[in-house]
């Protein structure tokens, strides 16, 4: 072709460039996805659940509602498991505050909701080498379709959780914990030293109960009258003393005002150093009653302390959970099992425990091993 029928095919190719309607790109802004800390394998009732939180924080200038939450294996895109409706209301939490969530409500710029994930796996599903995230969401403006991000791929934990000894001995105990509770434990962050960590993610309140459900032989206020009360307190593991408080009084009535206090709301503690950079925290313990100090040696089993009423506690009961580091709120929660335990039941509703029995098992009362036991639950330790 000669130099001008070049410039004019040339020339005859921008023109019509200039003639096509260019497709404008649709930008939408998204929330922000983060997992601060890697989903963690726990066997729980003979099930392997994965434990962690999926942060979906918002920059932009509009409202972002988030209406459906999948979860994939990141290497081969497999759907594992989808959050909508009431079932993502329940492990998702609104308002940024994790408090007074209003549920769905958007979540408003400069917000951040936060879903928190024990996921099942579904049967025959091998553990994957890392999760990703999918979310649906509408903006304040969006009149159609939801939007879609994908996002937050982050990889699974491998080690295993920690097993230990019983806490306590006898029974029968509930072992009270559950994601979907405001402020409780699994709820609440604390940015202390300049980072937001989840200290009681698999944090646990043992309460003592009796074949009836009852928190103590005779209704009324009296702290002593208690089950819980004055029960031995037991080291999980061989370890070194980390630190003790055993100064802060104790409250003899249920009714009286508890102690939320930041630096006191653990009311009188122990905190074993298992090695390894794992702590053991013990919480809300009876004034007076601790049998260690500080740089001391114990062994698995051995009484460091009894159950008591101090703190912010609701009622006469031992708060326990792994962590990795002495500090009770500038850590991050560990998992951890519990290496033997009998599985009686549980509560359906929280609100049940003290005044009815719980629902037992349908499978009889199974010994389990080497497991966190199931929220709400009742366990027996020891044969």
């Amino acid at each position: 072709m000669t130099p001008p029928n070049l410039f004019r095919l040339y020339a005859s190719l921008c023109l019509l460039w200039l003639a096509t309607p260019v497709q404008a790109q649709t930008l939408q802004e998204s929330f922000d996805l983060h997992v601060p800390m890697p989903p963690t394998p726990v066997a729980i009732d003979g099930q392997t659940r994965l434990f962690y939180e999926l942060h979906l924080s918002n920059f932009s200038r509009q409202s972002l509602d988030p209406v459906r939450v999948e979860v994939l294996d990141a290497a081969s895109g497999t759907l594992l498991a989808t959050f909508e409706g009431d079932a993502l209301e329940r492990q998702l939490d609104r308002s940024g505050l994790q408090w007074k969530a209003t549920a769905g409500a958007p979540i408003e710029p400069g917000r951040r909701g936060i879903v928190f994930f024990e996921l099942a796996l579904p049967p025959g599903t091998a553990m994957p080498a890392a999760l990703m995230h999918r979310i649906d969401y509408r903006a304040a403006a969006d009149e159609g379709d939801a939007s879609r991000v994908e996002g937050a791929r982050v990889a699974v934990e491998r080690e295993p959780a920690m097993t230990l000894g019983p806490p306590l001995r006898g029974g029968p105990w509930i072992a009270i914990h559950d994601p979907a509770w405001e402020r409780g434990h699994r709820r609440v962050l604390y940015a202390i030293d300049g980072k937001a960590r989840t200290p009681g993610r698999f944090a646990v309140d043992w309460v003592k109960l009796d074949a009836q459900g009852r928190k103590s032989a005779r209704a009324g206020d009296s702290v002593a009258q208690a089950y819980s009360h004055g029960e031995d307190v037991l080291a999980v593991a061989d370890a070194t003393v980390a630190s003790v408080r055993d100064g802060l009084p104790e409250r003899r009535r249920l009714s009286e005002r508890s102690d939320h206090a930041l630096a006191t709301g653990g009311g009188n503690t122990v905190v074993l150093d298992l090695g390894g950079g794992r702590f053991a925290h013990y919480g809300h313990l009876r004034p007076g009653s601790t049998r260690v100090l500080a740089g001391q040696r114990v062994r698995r089993g051995q009484k460091i302390a009894e159950v008591g009423f101090t703190g912010s506690a609701s009622n006469p009961q031992l708060h326990f959970n792994l962590a990795d580091a002495a500090s009770a709120l500038g850590s991050e929660g560990l998992p951890f099992a519990i290496d033997r335990f009998r599985s009686l039941g549980r509560y359906m509703r929280i609100g049940d425990v003290g005044s009815v029995p719980w629902v037992p098992r349908g499978d009889g009362e199974p010994t389990r091993e080497r497991e966190l036991p199931a929220g709400n639950s009742v366990v027996m330790f020891g044969d």
